[in-house]
């Protein structure tokens, strides 16, 4: 689950906009801040972004799947984290509608919090 160093140089390099920018390690895997919001995890160089009842459906209509990993007991667990489309990790302009909705997903759950 290690995130390699050219992954996070990318990804800070495609999320730039979104500052102040923040990517942290975490369990193995980093999990990346704007200002004080939890919106994505980088695990094995993948990046997948906060989903919640408002916006997993843009996630599932392009048959985009959560974050799953195995538990120690050898079960898979899930979370509610999506990749974006691939086109939108080419283009940081292409990935904009997709963090912010994200971000929006981030800020509902910290309302909640």
């Amino acid at each position: 689950m290690i995130v390699s160093a050219e992954c996070l140089d990318y990804i800070r390099e495609l999320l730039g906009g979104y500052e102040p920018l923040r990517v942290r390690r975490m369990f193995g895997a980093s999990g990346i801040d704007a200002g004080d919001l939890f919106f994505a995890i980088l695990v094995d160089d993948t990046l997948d972004l906060k989903a919640d009842g408002a916006n997993r459906p843009d996630f599932e209509r392009l048959g985009l799947e959560s974050f799953r990993y195995s538990r120690r007991d050898g079960r898979t667990a899930t979370m509610g984290y999506y990749p974006p489309s691939a086109a939108a990790l080419d283009d940081a302009e292409a990935l904009g509608p997709w963090v912010d909705g994200v971000l929006a997903a981030a800020r509902r759950a910290a309302r909640v919090a």
